[in-house]
């Protein structure tokens, strides 16, 4: 199963309101696991960038002055999302921005069926307790010690780590996916199941003697019910060699 991890860095709250898209960043993930191909783009809002929005994310509208505008990234960013399923924190914020984009730029708007909020995940998993991408990376184990400031592609990665804990760790049960026939990409590599098999662990004499005092004990004399015919192995007749 093919999945996104998807984040943007935005000029404010409210595409209603004319705030624009500055950063996309994402991250494709394989049977739960990353595969390593990512989406990275910064793109100019075409409109100033208020220092409130720059204190949070570090941009400013002169650093993103001449990048590419969305109109001229968005096909890619569509090619690179497919009809996978696409994750995000707080999920309505990141698709309400993008379909706004996506609309101006002549594009149709996100499928909200593929949406998934690893927010409401986290709610679910943790009620009652703070869920911000840093509170669950303090709480899962994920380093997030260069997160200085928010930055779509640094905070993709770490809420793919995040995502993946919260559906079980990178390898959620014993077995990871079979293998697949999906085309693997340069650099990828696509883990299969380890085959695993019983382990016969035989008790030693004192072990055996052991057991079969609890059993003379405890059901008094003569042979219990699973030494007897048909449960067990009928005794060799006379003149019958041991197999050597």
């Amino acid at each position: 199963m093919r999945q996104i991890v998807l984040d943007t860095e935005t000029t404010g709250l409210d595409p209603a309101t004319g705030d624009r898209v500055i950063e996309v960043a994402a991250i494709e993930i394989y049977n739960f696991m990353p595969t390593g191909q990512t989406f990275h783009v910064l793109v100019d809002p075409e409109r100033d960038i208020p220092e409130e929005a720059t204190k949070v994310h570090g941009f400013t509208a002169e650093m993103l002055r001449g990048k590419p505008l969305f109109r001229d990234i968005a096909q890619s960013m569509l090619d690179f999302l497919g009809d996978s399923e696409v994750i995000a924190h707080n999920a309505r914020f990141d698709f309400g921005f993008l379909d706004a984009e996506l609309v101006r730029a002549g594009h149709k708007k996100l499928d909200r069926a593929r949406m998934v909020d690893s927010l409401e995940i986290a709610k679910r998993r943790y009620p009652g307790l703070p869920n911000s991408l840093d509170a669950l990376c303090r709480r899962l184990g994920v380093d997030n010690s260069m997160r200085t400031s928010h930055n779509a592609l640094l905070d993709v990665k770490l809420l793919a780590e995040v995502y993946l804990e919260l559906m079980g760790g990178k390898q959620p049960g014993f077995e990871l996916a079979a293998v697949t026939t999906k085309p693997v990409m340069p650099g990828v590599v696509i883990a299969a199941p380890v085959a695993r098999r019983p382990v016969l662990v035989a008790p030693t004499e004192a072990e055996a003697a052991a057991h079969a005092e609890f059993v003379t004990k405890r059901l008094g004399k003569g042979d219990p019910l699973w030494l007897k015919p048909p449960f067990a192995e009928p005794a060799p007749t006379s003149g019958a060699q041991a197999e050597t």
